[in-house]
């Protein structure tokens, strides 16, 4: 009586096993879902910080304010311009502190005029130009760089 008790305590070998397997399988799906999670924040805050830069863009240079859309100056194409200049031209009196430098940093702003030369296509419209902003961010001359853009007309 006292042999068969000794064997019914504790587990075996297999048990063991079994457990550790399914403790592993679950201990993986959970460190795949951080990281996936990780992955989600980053790219929310980067497109956080591209709307902030395509508000930055669109109040430096606000399509009402256009009269001739082939003025070279306040036309409808405007040329890549980092983030600091829009803040720069939105905010003339109030500095980017260090952590808004570092935030936009890298991030650019962009308007396209798409039917510059299509005369039919405006005339479609109702005499309504299209035009693409465009932000841009991240390492390019490693194509790594991201983008955003929306079409507008």
């Amino acid at each position: 009586m006292t042999a068969s008790r000794a064997c019914s305590q504790g587990f075996t070998l297999l048990e063991v096993l079994m457990a550790a397997v399914i403790l592993g399988l679950g201990l993986t799906g959970i460190l795949v879902s951080m990281s996936q999670a990780r992955k989600t924040m980053l790219a929310s805050a980067y497109l956080e910080t591209a709307q902030e830069v395509m508000d930055l863009g669109d109040m430096a240079y606000p399509l009402s304010d256009v009269k001739d859309p082939d003025d070279a100056q306040r036309g409808l194409d405007v040329r890549e311009t980092r983030a600091s200049e829009l803040w720069d031209l939105v905010n003339k009196d109030v500095r980017m502190s260090k952590a808004q430098e570092e935030k936009y940093h890298g991030y650019t702003w962009e308007r396209e005029w798409l039917n510059k030369n299509d005369d039919d296509e405006i005339d479609r419209l109702g005499g309504l130009h299209t035009v693409r902003v465009t932000v841009r961010w991240g390492d390019r001359r490693r194509s790594h760089g991201e983008s955003e853009s929306y079409v507008t007309i």
